[in-house]
């Protein structure tokens, strides 16, 4: 079940937006063959049922919720962490004047590798990020790493926090109001701070935490109702963070748990370790971060156009893994407690 007929990779979503990339592919190119993909918007799952919002139900034996998180934004900015808001973006990218201004909101790794890739595919835009801190995920050298690219991109940094948005009646007369009141021009405000995980878990009466992601057990399975496995964004699992690097390995072993379970096997609990973070600075530069198993950092990394291929095959590893269930990852100290 999708609420569209495309696999969207969001890991190529700032791509997608600048046009220098593509970040969807249809789904029957993905899955194999013998898989009924049914596109539509769930109402709730639970009881044996998924109920859509069309009012059809279909039964089922096992579900597994991949939901993921997303991104609201305020009225007039554009959400880039979801497919709609990153084509949005796109269309209205190309109809912008020279000089206009860009603003992206958020300094984390989606905010940085979109205002990069904008910079850099459209140089007669000035790009603008906003954010009390820019790159805090990672070391302090790397971040100086990050905002020496940027300056070199023509990104002015803003280190504050947006209040307010407003989008004007032409393509030049929009604003942003920051916290001290000062108020800048944009053109184009785009929103890259991830909001939390969408509502269906807790619509379907599943027992979430304070952040409204699905309490599971050390399988991966709700703890409400141990048919439905859930994984990735909105999976309470201790010690994961948002990423697809947390959601593949996730999505794998929910599905070989289910083969075992189903084979009258042995379950195995989860556990998965970090490797590192990843991020591209426009189509010819990036970064690898170094972290531990328990997602702290290392001093080890890597830049520049080594580091731009490094990301790349990350991304094309991540697909693979999706297409194909072939997907390796270390063991530990991310589990669930027995």
């Amino acid at each position: 079940m999708n609420p569209r007929a495309e696999f969207v990779e969001r890991v190529r979503l700032h791509e997608q937006l600048a046009g220098t990339g593509r970040a969807a592919t249809p789904l029957t190119d993905m899955l194999r063959a013998g898989i009924d993909t049914r596109i539509g918007s769930v109402d709730k799952v639970g009881d044996g049922v998924v109920a859509l919002h069309d009012s059809t139900e279909l039964p089922f034996d096992y579900a597994l919720l991949a939901v993921g998180s997303t991104v609201v934004a305020p009225a007039d900015a554009i959400p880039v962490g979801i497919w709609e808001g990153a084509e949005r973006a796109r269309a209205l990218l190309g109809e912008l004047s020279a000089d206009a201004a860009v603003t992206v909101v958020g300094g984390g790794l989606t905010g940085i590798e979109t205002a990069s890739e904008i910079a850099e595919s459209h140089p007669e835009l000035r790009v603008r990020l906003v954010s009390p801190a820019v790159g805090a995920s990672l070391s302090p050298r790397v971040q100086r790493r990050v905002l020496g690219v940027l300056e070199r991109l023509g990104v002015q940094l803003v280190h504050d926090t947006v209040t307010g948005v407003r989008a004007g009646d032409d393509a030049r007369s929009g604003t942003i109001t920051l916290s001290g009141g000062e108020v800048l021009d944009s053109a184009l405000t785009l929103w890259a701070i991830v909001s939390g995980v969408p509502d269906l878990a807790a619509r379907s009466g599943l027992r979430v935490n304070s952040d409204g992601r699905a309490v599971v057990d050390q399988y991966l399975r709700s703890v409400s109702d141990p048919r439905i496995f859930v994984i990735g964004d909105c999976a309470a699992v201790p010690g994961a963070r948002f990423a697809c690097a947390t959601a593949g390995p996730q999505g794998a072993h929910a599905a070989a748990t289910l083969a075992r379970l189903i084979g009258g096997r042995t379950p195995k609990p989860f556990s998965m370790g970090y490797t590192g973070q990843a991020l591209s600075l426009g189509r010819r530069d990036g970064l690898v971060q170094a972290a531990r198993r328990d997602d702290t950092l290392r001093r080890l990394h890597i830049s520049g156009r080594l580091a731009a291929v490094s990301k790349e095959l990350v991304n094309r590893y991540a697909k693979f893994g999706a297409r194909t269930a072939i997907y390796a990852w270390v063991p530990g100290p991310v589990r669930l407690p027995r």
